[in-house]
């Protein structure tokens, strides 16, 4: 457990956390909506600091991170919590409960740890949502800088401007999970914003390799509309942004039938008129994986 940071004392005891655009106002003994921050005394904690759910070795391209070192491994971690409700969640037992078992590991022994993987570029910060393991975070990736190694954020890039910036130069990649095109899939199934999450795209666009996922569920934000109108939007920034469209299956409460793998197929086809590099997950597709340069 550490002292937060981003955060104002309010009246009555209060704290007021400003990691996050939900801006949680939270009585004393409380905790936000992320479930790992708290106010005891009147001081707000970051009661998930070094406290480490899952670790391994992974290939970068299940981050998903294509065009960042292909073909290499990087060492996984994550923590508890998250800051959406997602009824859809792929890794709800860590992201939307915070009672799973985890170990302490502190900022240094994670980096040693890391550091002694064979192989290994780096630390991807992933599996449940980084952004408000914030204050460990920020000490690893300036240790493991040090140290040579590569720092990775798979996030749902709901995150404050100024926390953004201030993580940002110790942050080589990321993958940011625009989850939808439009504010009434945040709000009735992540509890979250989009306007945010566009913000964190286009500053760590330019500052770090950014790729983005969208997990394309039918009847939520499967439209044809959407799917040009997101990749308009990226397209507006970088041209060579890769998305990764992903198919669902039902998990945690939504228990509708998978995406069909033709729906996934013809949303890249439409992305891909506005985007260099279109990619699809969760399905076999040769097409969807390969990372051949456009032609020109």
């Amino acid at each position: 457990m550490k002292e937060a940071m981003y955060y104002e004392k309010a009246a009555g005891g209060a704290v007021s956390c400003f990691l996050c655009p939900h801006h949680c106002k939270i009585p004393p003994g409380r905790v936000g909506i992320c479930r790992v921050r708290k106010n005891i005394d009147g001081k707000l904690y970051s009661i998930n600091y070094g406290r480490v759910s899952s670790w391994a070795i992974d290939p970068v391209e299940k981050k998903p991170l294509y065009h960042f070192y292909p073909g290499s491994q990087i060492f996984s971690v994550g923590s508890i919590g998250c800051n959406f409700r997602c009824k859809f969640c792929q890794n709800w037992q860590i992201a939307q409960l915070t009672d799973m078992p985890t170990q302490e590991v502190s900022a240094a022994v994670l980096v040693e740890t890391a550091n002694r993987q064979k192989g290994n570029i780096g630390i991807a910060y992933t599996y449940n949502e980084p952004t408000i393991w914030y204050e460990y975070i920020l000490e690893c990736a300036k240790l493991a800088r040090q140290e040579g190694l590569k720092n990775v954020l798979v996030t749902n890039g709901f995150i404050e401007k100024e926390p953004l910036q201030e993580i940002l130069p110790y942050i080589d990649a990321m993958n940011i999970d625009v989850k939808a095109f439009n504010e009434e899939f945040y709000k009735d199934l992540a509890f979250g914003q989009l306007a945010p999450v566009k913000q964190t795209v286009e500053i760590a666009q330019a500052q770090c390799h950014v790729e983005i996922t969208t997990l394309i569920i039918p009847g939520m934000n499967d439209k044809d509309e959407e799917i040009e109108e997101l990749a308009k939007w990226l397209s507006s920034l970088r041209k060579d942004i890769p998305l990764h469209l992903t198919r669902y299956f039902p998990n945690y409460k939504l228990d509708i039938p998978p995406t069909p793998i033709e729906r996934i197929k013809s949303a890249r086809d439409i992305a891909a008129k506005f985007l260099d590099y279109v990619y699809t997950g969760n399905m076999a597709d040769d097409i969807g994986s390969n990372t051949y340069c456009p032609y020109i």
